[in-house]
């Protein structure tokens, strides 16, 4: 189950529409509660200022091309995250007091990309699943009932 709406439209995205995209296609129009780090879109604010490259039905790049400078908006963000946080969700963005800090000094307008190399590697090579184009190998975290001994 999801918590917010926010997880609720990311889940439905993620099962229906964006699977079935097989050439490379820009997404834009995000709504604002699937990207706390972006500015909202001036000509509607239920809008990110974001966008992904979606191809064979993977995320190949997550962009905002207008990240949120504003704190004060940016800390209600964070507030409304760490609350969705609580209530279960683990997809939410962690409360940055630093970034924050950052930008209550006058951080200056910034975008930012990044890239799944790991999923571009798949798309490139026509790796199966991601565990075959991840170059190092991923660790989970020891349990209790896992021994320390090799």
């Amino acid at each position: 189950t999801c918590v917010g709406l926010g997880e609720c439209y990311d889940e439905l995205w993620k099962k229906t529409a964006r699977p079935s995209i097989v050439s490379p296609t820009w997404i834009f129009d995000y709504p604002i509660e699937l990207k706390p780090l972006a500015k909202a879109n001036p000509d509607d604010p239920t809008k990110s200022s974001a966008v992904q490259l979606v191809v064979q039905g993977a995320e190949i790049i997550n962009a905002y091309y207008h990240e949120l400078n504003d704190p004060l908006d940016q800390r209600k963000r964070f507030e409304e995250q760490q609350s969705l946080r609580e209530q279960g969700s683990e997809e939410a963005q962690w409360m940055d007091n630093d970034f924050l800090r950052a930008l209550e000094q006058g951080m200056p307008p910034t975008s930012g990309m990044g890239l799944g190399i790991d999923r571009l590697v798949a798309f490139i090579t026509g790796a199966p699943n991601l565990k075959e184009s991840i170059l190092f190998p991923t660790l989970r975290p020891k349990t209790d009932h896992e021994s320390s001994d090799v």
